[in-house]
């Protein structure tokens, strides 16, 4: 047992894991090359959308870094807790989101899991239906590109917690 600064017993946390190693040390082309891509993705997009997109596929990847990031992004650009809490069920709260985002989010799952090896019709024309075709081609650009980035924070073990709001 530990206590705080009022003297106060806390219970501590676990510690944290260990990164298994650092990708974008050792890959920095890479790296650079997945920045010019998530630049060049998010340039038509929506900015809210675009994070609402990223924090969904992180959800789903179960990328506790990019959840971290995103989170803390999103909330320092105005977005409410209430509408990033409610993403992990917006099926059942999606009084909180535009149909056009909505849309999104029903595309950024589509992609992002492919249960059946493809995107279904009706969730790629629901979101042609809210999107131009610039638009769209952009945030399909997105979903992939944070799927990737989820993959790598994801199989080197990022450690979440540091990140600093808009410092990326």
């Amino acid at each position: 047992m530990t206590t705080n600064e009022n003297n106060t017993a806390t219970t501590p946390y676990v510690p944290e894991h260990t990164p298994r190693t650092n990708w974008s040390e050792h890959a920095p082309e890479v790296f650079k090359a997945m920045l010019q891509l998530d630049k060049a993705a998010r340039k038509h997009l929506d900015p809210v959308i675009g994070e609402l997109v990223k924090i969904r596929s992180s959800q789903i990847n179960h990328c506790a870094f990019c959840l971290d990031m995103h989170t803390k992004d999103a909330l320092a650009a105005g977005e409410s807790v209430e509408r990033i809490v409610q993403l992990s069920a917006w099926e059942e709260s999606q009084h909180f989101y535009t149909a056009k985002e909505i849309a999104a989010i029903e595309l950024t799952e589509a992609i992002t899991v492919l249960t059946d090896g493809f995107v279904p019709d009706e969730v790629f024309e629901k979101a042609a239906k809210h999107f131009d075709e610039v638009e769209l081609a952009h945030l399909i650009a997105a979903i992939n590109t944070i799927n990737v980035w989820n993959r790598f924070a994801v199989s080197t073990r990022m450690v979440p917690g540091h990140y600093v709001a808009g410092s990326h």
